[in-house]
């Protein structure tokens, strides 16, 4: 047996859940951030461990996957579109515990981190459509819960989470029972269940209330990893007729145009983010809609991209409010001289979510407008819109937030030893993604391949077409 052959996957989802478990018990706040650093940090190498061996195409051996013994069958797999995304999640939660400020400690729940981490590498884990719709239910709750616990108003979010659940559910059912309902007419719950949960107008509005009355780092954790965009890859794209993908991409490049422009005029930091990822969310969304292979590898690249730089970005923003509280875009602040490394950062993640050359989006952004620009060229001229647009609110932030007059204070706000660690791991991914850019997109072209294959294979009149 060689070391690739152990089950990391169940491995890593067990150190996560036993880590939620095990730091639930531990009153003191500090020793608990230290708990979770260790948790988070092992469940990230074996993840790194399962995508390694999904590279080289080394199968755990039957012997130690205890898995399907337990339950007659295998619950959790990688295939070539969720082999990097694990490790992509794992390493969002461990920047978010390790860059997390001693002010913030006694407020966020690293105990609910550890669990989040769980739930969502189960759900990108997950070989079984009705089990990946549980978690996607289940995943919501955490969130909930901080409200509650906060006293911040719950009842948009639960609108919303509770409507996206029952949609996705009814969907399904129609389509996986095979009742005697056309299948057009069942695509629509679906259908609905998706503009819910991937923000789009309007129904974006839960996820700005979310950012608003959440701590920042549960509010980035639940949505940056684009659960939504996974259901629509795995539930709605094989199945889902072709006025459904061409609704939900007409649907979601107005929601590009009208977020971005949004995301100009914001006066809250937080607001700003929002917007900036509801645009970049529907942006994949239409390169899911077009469902050609460039449009499609465009889609999924961006999404590693924007896990990453849009991530960081969110993460800055967190470290700046954990030093001068909530962030207003109404006046220059003129933080870089206390600051000048976290300025650098938001930076080099903003502009690496917009898609600069040199960084890791670029490229995924060129895809994404070739097979726009190619299918539909109204489409191609609105996109490219959205990523002007999209600069210009990255810039202008940093100005106000950097710039301008002196800030001048008596405490400290230069970088700590940990986030520096976080800034250097990020910029080390954006720009070495940026820098050599033909693994990763050689393997999301490989996954919209996949994809494609399994939408071609529900379509038994339509002609094949190979992918190239």
């Amino acid at each position: 047996m060689t070391f690739f052959q152990v089950p990391w996957l169940e491995i890593s989802l067990m150190l996560s859940l036993v880590g939620a478990v095990a730091v639930s018990q531990v009153k003191d706040h500090i020793r608990a951030a230290g708990w979770c650093l260790g948790f988070s940090g092992a469940t990230l190498a074996c993840t790194v461990m399962v995508w390694l061996g999904h590279r080289l195409h080394i199968a755990p051996t039957a012997e130690w996957n205890l898995t399907p013994r337990l339950l007659s069958g295998s619950l959790f797999g990688v295939d070539e579109l969720s082999a990097p995304l694990l490790p992509l999640v794992a390493l969002l939660h461990f920047l978010t515990a390790l860059s997390t400020a001693r002010t913030k400690m006694p407020r966020f729940s690293f105990s609910g981190l550890l669990l989040g981490n769980f739930l969502r590498m189960a759900l990108f884990a997950s070989m079984n459509s009705w089990m990946l719709i549980l978690i996607l239910a289940l995943t919501a709750i955490p969130p909930y819960l901080e409200l509650r616990h906060r006293g911040r108003p719950t009842r948009v979010y639960v609108l919303h989470m509770a409507l996206f659940v029952v949609l996705l559910a009814l969907g399904w059912a129609a389509i996986d029972e095979d009742l005697p309902i056309p299948r057009t007419w069942a695509a629509i719950p679906l259908f609905a269940a998706l503009l819910v949960r991937c923000g789009v107008v309007p129904f974006h509005v839960w996820v700005t209330d979310l950012y608003e009355n959440a701590s920042f780092g549960t509010a980035l954790l639940y949505t940056m990893p684009l659960a939504g965009v996974y259901a629509a890859v795995r539930l709605v794209l094989p199945v889902g007729p072709d006025w459904v993908l061409e609704g939900l991409g007409l649907a979601s490049l107005i929601t590009a145009l009208y977020t971005a422009g949004m995301a100009i005029v914001q006066q809250d930091a937080r607001r700003f983010f929002a917007f900036l990822f509801l645009n970049n969310t529907s942006l994949i969304l239409v390169g899911l809609e077009l469902h050609t292979v460039v449009s499609l590898t465009g889609s999924l690249a961006l999404w590693i991209s924007l896990v990453l730089s849009l991530g960081g970005l969110g993460l800055t923003l967190r470290a700046l409010e954990a030093r001068v509280g909530r962030l207003k875009l109404t006046e220059y602040r003129g933080l870089y001289d206390q600051s000048p490394a976290l300025a650098i950062c938001f930076l080099l993640t903003g502009l690496g979510s917009v898609g600069f050359p040199g960084t890791l989006g670029f490229v995924a952004s060129e895809l994404l407008v070739d097979g726009a620009v190619e299918a539909n060229l109204m489409v191609g001229l609105g996109v490219v819109v959205t990523a002007a647009l999209n600069g210009i609110a990255v810039v202008r932030a940093y100005f106000l937030i950097f710039t301008g007059c002196r800030h001048t204070t008596g405490v400290p706000l230069s970088i700590t030893g940990r986030e520096r660690f976080a800034v250097l791991t990020l910029a080390a991914l954006i720009l070495g993604g940026g820098l050599l850019p033909a693994p990763y997109i050689a393997s999301r072209h490989r996954a919209a391949a996949s994809v494609l294959s399994a939408r071609d294979q529900h379509k038994p009149n339509a002609p094949t077409e190979p992918a190239h």
